[in-house]
């Protein structure tokens, strides 16, 4: 399982590369950089999994900043890469950071449906000042919803409205996430 999920997220990394490497028409614009600023929630199970967060069931609430591109590969089809810095404002949690590779596809004018695999680390207030940082890797998926899917008469916005879920390690916590995404 773990050959795949590296797998996976080495090939989200490298076919841009190669997709760009391909691509000789130059006609149209296929990377997109996007930033963003989510807020949500992480839930930590009561069991310890082999990341070795302690079984208490630590949670926060947590504000994130995302940065990172987008490669349209063929039609619909989307990979690339995000890098993202969260802090906690309340309950057990400090900061957390992270960097994944997205596989996605974009639906009706401009909104995209994606699932991602990276490496997240996390640092816990609840253990004090200077606690060890937690790592471990993370799934999830969500989608961006464009304004223009959502009754506007453009064809596309650089603005996205972003929902997604994730969990770190063994599916040992849930982090749901909601915020506003900018591409350029």
């Amino acid at each position: 399982m773990k050959t795949l999920l590296f797998s996976a997220a080495a090939a989200a990394f490298l076919l841009p590369a190669a997709a760009m490497a391909q691509d000789d028409s130059g006609s149209t614009r296929r990377i997109e950089p996007y930033v963003g600023v989510m807020g949500g929630v992480h839930n930590f199970d009561s069991e310890t999994g082999k990341e070795g967060i302690p079984p208490v069931g630590y949670k926060g609430r947590m504000v994130e900043g995302v940065a990172g591109v987008n490669y349209n590969v063929a039609g619909p089809i989307v990979v690339g890469v995000e890098g993202t810095a969260s802090k906690g404002v309340s309950g057990d949690i400090d900061w957390e950071y992270g960097v994944a590779g997205r596989a996605g596809v974009k639906a009706g004018k401009d909104s995209l449906i994606f699932g991602k695999v990276g490496y997240k680390w996390v640092n816990f207030d609840a253990l004090g000042p200077n606690s060890p940082d937690f790592h471990g890797t993370t799934y999830g998926a969500g989608v961006e919803l464009s304004p223009a899917d959502m009754g506007g008469s453009a064809q596309s916005s650089n603005i996205r409205l972003r929902v997604q879920a994730d969990t770190m390690g063994n599916f040992r916590s849930i982090r749901p996430m909601a915020g506003v995404v900018a591409k350029f």
